[in-house]
Parts: structure tokens; C-alpha cells; sequence
């Protein structure tokens, strides 16, 4: 882009005149703002000049006619009554070309040291998804060079999936994987909530340089206040609709939804929203919904947004509230197991559990006959596991049983392989089955 017009952006931007309140109260953890309840609206961005410390960033959480409530986005240690409080607006971020292979905060600023350009135009962080009758249905199948991704979990353009996990089963580097090898034109990464010393470790040994070569990356960590832990994934989603509005072709990966939750309860419960669905407030199916619908299939003339939303499931609780809601608004899930993780297979999926919504259209008739194989003797199996350890069950008893026990070394091994496209991985798969059984 010129130079000019970015400067001429930078010009737009500029405000000559801002209202201006004063810190009237103070008290668990809100400050009350005199003077700007009839210029304010819910949500709008604050700076509180504080004597002696940098000027502290808020957002208004409550309107009354003569004052505001404001929850800071730090420390209001130092805050004192009679501080000027400068009422700054909405608030959005300008991506553009040049944040790619970047690392941003929510707010748009770098965070690697070097300057960033800004974008052409100004967007706000909570747009409206695309007019649902002009979306266009889901594209073709991506290859993901996971195996069991490309067969019996299939990803295609457009498709919306969640990715639930407890910790240390693998989910980071199952999400760096599909950042490096799933086919978009950019990436685009919220980590939301993330502990700091693991930023780097993502970019650098997760993603790596080639995946950080495509990526835009979006990242609050756990130290920060709500407001820009929550504000992450909005201006994740925020750059992934830039680029889709340009056209491409959009993968976008949020890290996670359950702490972009937990966030929002902590500014919902400041803002006096009452915590009713197990300590949640009643605003959190909207938040999860409203963001999820934001990405998919795009209008006509504009790409897609792939989205992959990961969720902390603990004790693989897959009926816990954001679990819950999530699922239902997503084109698919994928399960990954803790016992499967410790007996070292990797990616840890729970094949019987995990649904790929894009299923059947996404693979041809004899392609989702041997989906269907796959399923019927992983099923079996499953039925009879404990049998087996306890010796319990006597080969020659069923047929499907005694086929399920003879394929499952090489079918669970199929799971952790890698492959260069899904043509391949279904080659593999046939050879793995083996003949079908022959009919009555």
C-alpha cells in the first residue's frame, strides 16, 4: 500500500476533541467516572491519567445519566479520586498486509520490537457475521497431513471445528501441526489467557519459522486483565475477517475458547450480571456463539474462514458449560484422550468420540464405506476391550469382534501416521482394513 495512504489513515484517526470525566469512586476493583454518562456507550475504551504511573487503560462495563463504571485493564493501584479520566471510543485495530509473520496484542501493538504497519481501514472487534442467506456452502476437503484427519475426521474450507483436550495431551502441538501443514493463504492465532513463556515457545518450536512465515499472531497472557484476554479473541477474529474480506483463504485457530469464557465472567460478574450456569453468567452462550458464527464460509467474492477452537476439558468433562455450548454451534469436534496420550500415540484422538460434520459429503461413496468399517470395528473393539485384558472372551464367539482384535494394532497405529495428501491416506486405510468381509 502507499505510504500516503497510510498516512492518511493515521490523519483519520486523530480526534480534536475527547470528553473528559473524573475519577469519583473507587471500590472492588471498579472505578466510578463522573462527567461522561451522557457521552459514553457500553464498551467504550478509557485512559485514567494517574499522578506518578503511566496512564491506565479501562473499559466502561456499566451507564448510569451522571457517571460510568469502569473496570481497569490493570492495577488501579494509584488511581486517586479527582483523576482526569479521557473517554477514547470503541476502540478497533487496522490489520493489514504487513502483519504478517507478525506478533500483536489485542489491541493491534507490536509485541517483537519492530514497527507495524497499519492497515487501511479501521475495524471494529465485534462485526456482525456474514448475512447467513448470502454464505456460501463449505469448499473442498483439505488435506491436513494427519491421516486420520484427512479419512475418518475430514477438515474442509469453511468448516468450523472444536478441539477439546485436558492439559498435556498434546493439544499445542496438534494445533502447530495443522498451523504448518493445513492449505490457507494466511493463519491467523489467538492465545488467550496463554502462560508468557510459552508465546515464544510456540512460535519457535511449535510453528516454527515456515508456519510464522504465514501466521499472524494474537496473544494475551494469563497475567493480563480480562478485558484483553477477551479482547483477544475478538481481535483474532478481527484479522481473520480482514484477510477473508481480501479474498483469501483463512485458517484460524483460537487457544481457547475456555479462557476466552472465563474472562468474559469476570467482566460480566464486575459489570453486576448475575453467575447462574455453574458460576457462568447467562451472556457467555452469546459471547461463544456470536464469535463462532463470525467465522465459516464467506459471501460471494471473499474466502473463508477455516476455524479450529480448542477447549480445556477437565477430567474430559465434554458436558461442562463452554464444552457444551461450543459443540453445538460447530460443524464438528475433536476429542483428545488422556489414556490414549499416555500410552504414547499421538495425536491423542478419540476416534469413536470426535464427529466431522463435513461427513459424507466431504469423501465419495467408497470412501465413506470405508469410514464405516473403520467405525464398526473400532466400535467393537471398544465393546470388548475389557474382556480381553481379563481374558474374558473367547476367539470364534463373533466374527466382527474376532475382525475388530486382529485389525486394532495396525488401525491404532494408522492414527498417529502422517501422509502427504488424503488420496493417500485413504490408500493406506483400504490396505490396513484389509478385504471387506464377503456378504450373506
Amino acid at each position: 500500500m502507499p505510504q500516503i495512504e497510510l498516512l492518511a489513515a493515521e490523519i483519520q484517526d486523530l480526534r480534536p476533541v475527547r470528553a473528559i470525566g473524573r475519577v469519583e469512586a473507587i471500590a472492588r476493583g471498579i472505578v466510578t467516572v463522573a462527567g461522561l454518562g451522557r457521552q459514553a456507550t457500553l464498551g467504550d475504551s478509557v485512559r485514567i491519567s494517574c499522578q506518578g504511573r503511566a496512564a491506565l487503560a479501562g473499559e466502561i462495563v456499566g451507564l448510569a445519566p451522571d457517571r460510568v463504571d469502569v473496570l481497569p485493564m490493570g492495577d488501579a493501584g494509584g488511581v486517586a479520586l479527582g483523576d482526569r479520566v479521557v473517554l477514547t471510543g470503541q476502540g478497533g485495530i487496522a490489520p493489514g498486509e504487513g502483519w504478517i509473520g507478525r506478533i500483536v496484542d489485542p489491541t493491534g501493538q507490536p509485541l517483537d520490537d519492530r514497527a507495524l504497519p497499519r492497515g487501511p481501514v479501521e475495524r471494529p472487534l465485534l462485526a456482525p457475521p456474514p448475512p447467513a442467506a448470502r454464505r456460501r456452502l463449505l469448499g473442498a476437503r483439505l488435506d491436513t497431513g494427519l491421516a486420520v484427519m484427512d479419512t475418518l475426521l475430514p477438515l474442509v474450507r469453511g468448516q468450523r471445528i472444536g478441539l477439546f483436550a485436558g492439559s498435556g495431551v498434546g493439544k499445542s502441538s496438534l494445533l502447530g501441526r495443522l498451523a504448518r501443514d493445513v492449505a490457507a493463504d494466511v493463519v491467523v492465532i489467538g492465545l488467550v489467557g496463554e502462560r508468557g513463556r510459552e508465546v515464544r515457545d510456540f512460535v519457535e518450536r511449535v510453528l516454527g519459522p515456515d508456519g510464522m512465515a504465514r501466521a499472524v499472531l494474537v496473544t494475551a497472557t494469563s497475567d493480563q486483565s480480562p478485558l484483553m484476554r477477551r479482547r483477544c479473541a475478538w481481535a483474532a477474529m478481527t484479522v481473520a475477517e480482514h484477510f477473508r474480506d481480501e479474498g483469501k483463504q483463512v485458517l484460524l485457530l483460537v487457544d481457547s475458547i475456555t479462557r476466552f469464557a472465563e474472562a468474559h465472567r469476570e467482566v460480566a460478574l464486575a459489570g453486576g450480571e448475575p453467575a447462574t450456569l455453574r458460576g457462568f453468567p447467562p451472556s457467555t452462550a452469546h459471547q461463544i456463539m456470536a464469535l463462532a458464527e463470525r467465522a465459516g464460509p464467506g459471501p460471494e467474492g471473499a474466502g473463508d474462514i477455516t476455524a479450529i477452537f480448542s477447549v480445556l476439558v477437565a477430567g474430559s468433562d465434554m458436558e461442562e458449560p463452554v464444552a457444551d455450548i461450543l459443540r453445538g454451534v460447530l460443524d464438528g469436534h475433536i476429542v483428545l484422550d488422556r489414556e490414549i496420550a499416555e500410552r504414547g500415540r499421538f495425536p491423542a484422538i478419540d476416534v469413536l468420540r470426535s464427529v466431522s460434520r463435513a461427513l459424507p459429503e466431504a469423501a465419495s461413496e467408497d470412501e465413506n464405506r470405508l469410514i464405516g468399517r473403520a467405525r464398526r470395528l473400532l466400535g467393537a473393539y471398544e465393546r470388548v476391550e475389557l474382556m480381553l485384558r481379563a481374558g474374558l472372551y473367547s476367539p470364534g464367539s463373533d466374527p466382527l469382534i474376532d475382525a475388530a482384535v486382529a485389525v486394532w494394532p495396525a488401525l491404532d497405529a494408522f492414527f498417529a501416521e502422517s501422509a502427504p495428501a488424503a488420496a493417500a491416506s485413504f490408500a493406506r486405510l483400504a490396505a490396513v482394513l484389509g478385504p471387506p468381509p464377503p456378504g450373506p
